[in-house]
Order: structure tokens, then sequence, then C-alpha cells
């Protein structure tokens, strides 16, 4: 199975639409995403397109595809407008016999690591710094941000294929790949 990972949206219209496109490209089953959807953040210039009502209608397009964490900008007023669930501060997906544990990073990463099992994997967002790494026992995996990268990193997302993830830009370039378990 075929998975799309992708964090850090904030509000960015015309990145969710590239995101979007993307995800009905990759002929994934699931878009999984790691937070931080609709507001831009104190901490963050407005990003390309700032348009969180027209996020809102894109993604609650596909409510019934996406799995998310709660980021550290979302609030409960955001749950009032998508149509998905996006409160829980984590989740733990079995993905192609892989064990995930996805959260957005702002307090459990690889510094403040959760309570995993050796083999399982950790996969953020919040930095806005892609990254998949092999580290000790388990995997760390980041697919940086859709709209706001860090770093001198394009925008990204990632693919889980099997059980290879691959992070891409918006031009379908593979920025970063690793083979996990």
């Amino acid at each position: 199975m075929k998975y799309m990972f992708a964090s850090d949206i904030h509000g960015s219209a015309f990145y969710c639409r590239k995101l979007l496109e993307a995800y009905r490209q990759s002929g994934a089953e699931r878009l999984i995403l790691l937070g931080d959807l609709l507001y831009h953040g104190p901490r963050n210039d407005l990003p390309k397109e700032y348009a969180p009502k027209e996020v809102i209608a894109m993604l609650n397009e596909y409510k019934h595809e996406i799995y998310t964490v709660r980021g550290n900008c979302e609030a409960e007023v955001d749950q009032m407008v998508l149509e998905f669930p996006v409160m829980a501060d984590y989740a733990v997906l079995v993905l192609n016999g892989l064990t995930f544990f996805a959260t957005h990073g702002h307090v459990f990463n690889q510094d403040n690591m959760p309570p995993i099992r050796k083999g399982d994997i950790l996969v953020h967002g919040h930095t806005h710094l892609l990254k998949a790494e092999k580290v000790g026992d388990n995997y760390i995996l980041n697919p940086g941000s859709t709209s706001i990268p860090k770093g001198g990193n394009p925008a990204t997302y990632a693919i889980l294929e099997d059980t290879t993830f691959r992070i891409l830009d918006f031009d379908g370039n593979v920025i970063r790949e690793i083979t996990l378990g």
C-alpha cells in the first residue's frame, strides 16, 4: 500500500492545492497530515496565498482519506470547521507491517522520544526540516514542510510505498529516501 505524509500547510491555499494534486497523482490510499494545517503561527511569515478558508474547503473534500494529528498551531476552532478529526496529539499507525508513532513534533521528537519499541518509527513535522534517518534502534522521519520549508530545503511531502519512505519536492524529485525495517 502507498501512503502520503505531509506537514505544516499553515493555511497556504497555493501549497494545499499542490499537495492535493500530488496526492491524487500518487495513487496513495491515505493522506497523513502531521499538524499545523490552517494557522501560520506567530513565528512564521505568511505563506504563499495564505487563505485558511480555502484550505478548509480543499481538505474537507478529502475527509474520508485523511488521518491527522494536532499541531502546535491547531485550536478547538479548527475542529469546528474541519470535517475530520484534528485534535489527537498522536496516532499509532500500522502501515505495510511497520509501526509508526505519528505526531506533530513539538512534544515528542528525537530529543524527547515517545515510548516506542525497538524498530518502531517516529514520524513528525514541526521543525520544517526534512529527515529520514535510523537513530539507534528506531527511525526518525520528517516529511519537511509543504509551505514554509527551512534550512534551505524546498517545499516537500513524503510517500511510503511498501517499506520505502521517499521525501519529494513538488516537481517530483526525490530529495531523500530510506528503506525501513
